[in-house]
C-alpha cells in the first residue's frame, strides 16, 4: 500500500496519483462540487482577508482619537461591516457544507453500487476464503471512509488554501506598507517547522489506520457469523463463549482505535504549540518596530489565521492515510479479476438439446489439489444421471462444473458439442435449473421466490408449478397465500416447504438440464413419495444429475456414476454396479443396513 506524502503540500500529487482512478466519482457530481469549491474559496477570502481588514481599519476607527467626532450612522455603518462579513463567511460555510454533503452521498452512492456490482460477477471461489461480515464491512464502513476522503479532502484542499493565501497576502500588505520584508519572513518563518509533526503523524498513521479497518471488518465478520448461527448458539449453549469472542474482537479494535487517535490527537496540538511560539515571536518583533495596536491586533489574527490551515491540511493528511487504508481493503475487491465471464465472440444458442460432456476434465480449488482428475463422460440428452461415492469424492463439483460455478482447470465440458466457455452465462443458465440440498429463498413473497425460475411466468404459471411440486395447498393456507412473506433465508417456512419452493422454481423453469443435489431430503416420507412422482415427469426429455446421498433417490436413475478420489472408477445401472463395482456395492450395502436397523426402544 502507497504511503501518502509527508507534508500537507504535497497532498494534491498524493491523491492525484493514489487516488487518481477514483477521481472519477467526483466527475458526476461535478456541478455541485464546483459550486462548493466556489464557496470555499469565498469562505477562504472571507475569513482571510475580511477579517483581518476589519481588524485593522474598522475597529481603529471606532476607538481612536477621532471616534468621538463620528455620527451614529458612520458608526452603525462601521459596525454593520463585521455582521456582514460573518454572513457572507456564514452563508458561504454554509452552502460548501451542504453542497460537499450532496457529492459524497452520491459519491457513496455510486461506490457502493460499484462494490456490489462486482461481488455479483466475481466467481463462487472468491467466496470460499472471504469471511461475510469482512465483505460486509469492507461495502459499509470502508466506502464510507473512502467517500469521506474524497469529498473532504477535495473541499479542503481549496478552503484551507484560499484561508492561507489570503492571510498570507494580508501580511505582504502590511510587510509592502511598511516597507519591512523581514517582518513578513518572520511571520512565516515557522510554518516549514508545521511540517515535522505532519510527517510524524502521517508515517505512523498509515499502519495503524490499515490495522484498525482489518480490525473492524474482524468484528463484523464475528457479528455476522453469530446472527447465522443463532440456533446453533442456544442449542449448544454458546451464548458465553460467542460472548467471549465478541469481547476479545472489540477489545483489539478499541486498542487500534485508541492507536489511531494517539496519533491523530498529537498533531493539533504540536502544531498549535509551533504556531503559538511563532505568534509570540513575531508579537516581540511588531511591538519592538512600534506597530500601531489596531495594526498589531490584524497581525495577530492574521498569523492566526495562517497557522489554522497548516492545521487543517495536517488533518488532510491524516485523512488520506485513513482514505488509503480503506482504498487498499477495496482494491482487493475491484481489482480481483473476473476468472468467469461472458467470451468476446459467443455462441448463440436457445434452448439446447442437453448432451452434455466431459472431455479429460481436470478441476482443483487450490494449486496442486486436485479434486478432479482426467474425467471422461458422455451424458445423451434425457439421461438421468445419478452421482454416487464417498463424501469429497467430486460429485458435487462435477455437477457444479456444468452451470460454471467454476472454470475446468484442464479440458473441457460441452453443452449440444459446444464448449461452455463459448457461450454467454446467461444463455448457458438459462438452460439449467439448480435445486440444492439447502435452498436459499430471499426476503421477499413467496410468488417473487418462485418467480425468480422465470421471471416472466404467469400467475397462472406459477401455480401449476407450485402443484406439480405439492406446495399449492401449503401456500394457498397461509394468511396472505402467494404474497406472505417468507423471511431472511426463508426463515418463516418450515424446512420442508422450504424444499417444495425450491423444487416449484425448477418446475416453472423447466431448463433441459437439471441438477438436483438430493432435492428432496427435507421432506417427510409422504411428501417425497408425491415428489418422486412429480420427478419422474419432470425429467421426461431433460438431462438431470442426481447428487445421491442417499440410494432411494436414485432408483429412477438410467445411468450411475460412480466417484472416488476425483476420478469416475465405475458407470452403470443399479444392477450393474451392484455386481460388477466393489466400491458401489459396499456404498449401497452399508446404508441399506443402516436403513433396516430398528429404532432404540
Amino acid at each position: 500500500m502507497e504511503r501518502p506524502a509527508s507534508t500537507p503540500f504535497h497532498v494534491l500529487p498524493v491523491l492525484m496519483r493514489r487516488f487518481r482512478p477514483y477521481l472519477r466519482y467526483l466527475h458526476t457530481v461535478r456541478g455541485p462540487l464546483y459550486g462548493a469549491l466556489f464557496f470555499a474559496l469565498i469562505y477562504g477570502a472571507a475569513t482571510g482577508l475580511a477579517l483581518n481588514w476589519i481588524v485593522k481599519e474598522v475597529l481603529p476607527r471606532l476607538f481612536d482619537q477621532g471616534a468621538a467626532a463620528l455620527t451614529f450612522v458612520q458608526i452603525l455603518g462601521y459596525a454593520s461591516l463585521i455582521p456582514a462579513v460573518f454572513l457572507v463567511r456564514g452563508l458561504a460555510g454554509y452552502f460548501n457544507t451542504y453542497l460537499i454533503t450532496l457529492c459524497g452521498v452520491k459519491v457513496l452512492e455510486q461506490l457502493r453500487l460499484d462494490f456490489f456490482t462486482k461481488l455479483q460477477v466475481l466467481p463462487l471461489a472468491f467466496f470460499s476464503h472471504r469471511p461475510t461480515g469482512d465483505l460486509i464491512s469492507r461495502a459499509i464502513a470502508d466506502t464510507n471512509q473512502l467517500q469521506f476522503t474524497l469529498t473532504s479532502v477535495a473541499n479542503d484542499l481549496f478552503k484551507q488554501p484560499a484561508q492561507l493565501i489570503g492571510a498570507i497576502a494580508y501580511l505582504g500588505w502590511l510587510a509592502f506598507e511598511n516597507h519591512d520584508v523581514a517582518f513578513l519572513l518572520l511571520c512565516l518563518a515557522t510554518i516549514p517547522l508545521c511540517v515535522f509533526p505532519v510527517r510524524y503523524v502521517g508515517k505512523h498513521l498509515q499502519r495503524r489506520v490499515g490495522q484498525l479497518q482489518q480490525e473492524l471488518g474482524a468484528v463484523t465478520s464475528t457479528l455476522s457469523e453469530n446472527i447465522g448461527a443463532a440456533r446453533e448458539v442456544r442449542a449448544f449453549g454458546l451464548e458465553a463463549r460467542e460472548a467471549g469472542r465478541f469481547t476479545s474482537s472489540t477489545s483489539q479494535l478499541v486498542k487500534f482505535q485508541m492507536k489511531a487517535a494517539k496519533y491523530a490527537g498529537f498533531l493539533t496540538p504540536a502544531i498549535e504549540l509551533i504556531s503559538a511560539l511563532g505568534i509570540a515571536a513575531t508579537l516581540i518583533y511588531v511591538y519592538r518596530a512600534g506597530f500601531d495596536w489596531g495594526t498589531f491586533l490584524s497581525i495577530l489574527s492574521a498569523i492566526y489565521l495562517c497557522y489554522e490551515p497548516i492545521k487543517k491540511l495536517g488533518a488532510v493528511n491524516s485523512e488520506l492515510s485513513r482514505g488509503t487504508a480503506a482504498l487498499h481493503r477495496l482494491e482487493d475487491v475491484f481489482n480481483e479479476p473476473v476468472t468467469i465471464a461472458d467470451p468476446a465472440k459467443p455462441v448463440p444458442v436457445g434452448r439446447v438439446r442437453g448432451d452434455v460432456a466431459f472431455e479429460q476434465v481436470g478441476f482443483a480449488y487450490k494449486s496442486g489439489v486436485p479434486v478432479l482428475t482426467d474425467v471422461t463422460v458422455t451424458l445423451t440428452a434425457g439421461t438421468v444421471c445419478a452421482l454416487v461415492g464417498p463424501s469429497g469424492a467430486g460429485k458435487t463439483t462435477f455437477a457444479n462444473l456444468v452451470p460454471r460455478f467454476y472454470d475446468v482447470t484442464a479440458g473441457r465440458v460441452l453443452i449440444d458439442g459446444i464448449d461452455i466457455r463459448a457461450l454467454t452465462l446467461a444463455d448457458l443458465r438459462r438452460n439449467i435449473a439448480v435445486v440444492s440440498q439447502d435452498p436459499v429463498l430471499f426476503n421477499d413473497t413467496i410468488l417473487a421466490n418462485l418467480l425468480i425460475g422465470r421471471s416472466d411466468a404467469t400467475r397462472a404459471e406459477v401455480e401449476a408449478a407450485a402443484r406439480n411440486a405439492y406446495a399449492h395447498d401449503f401456500i394457498s393456507a397461509l394468511p396472505q397465500g402467494y404474497d406472505t412473506i417468507v423471511g431472511e433465508r426463508g426463515a418463516l417456512v418450515s424446512g420442508g416447504q422450504k424444499q417444495r419452493l425450491a423444487l416449484a422454481r425448477a418446475f416453472l423453469r423447466n431448463a433441459p438440464i437439471l441438477i438436483l443435489d438430493e432435492a428432496t431430503s427435507a421432506l417427510d416420507s409422504d411428501s417425497e413419495a408425491a415428489i418422486q412422482a412429480a420427478l419422474k415427469q419432470l425429467v421426461v426429455g431433460k438431462t438431470v444429475l442426481i447428487i445421491a446421498h442417499r440410494f432411494s433417490t436414485i432408483r429412477d436413475a438410467t445411468r450411475i456414476l460412480v466417484f472416488q478420489q476425483g476420478r469416475i472408477v465405475a458407470s452403470g445401472t443399479h444392477p450393474e454396479l451392484h455386481a460388477t463395482s466393489p466400491l458401489y456395492k459396499s456404498l449401497y450395502d452399508q446404508q441399506q443396513a443402516a436403513v433396516a436397523l430398528p429404532l432404540p426402544g
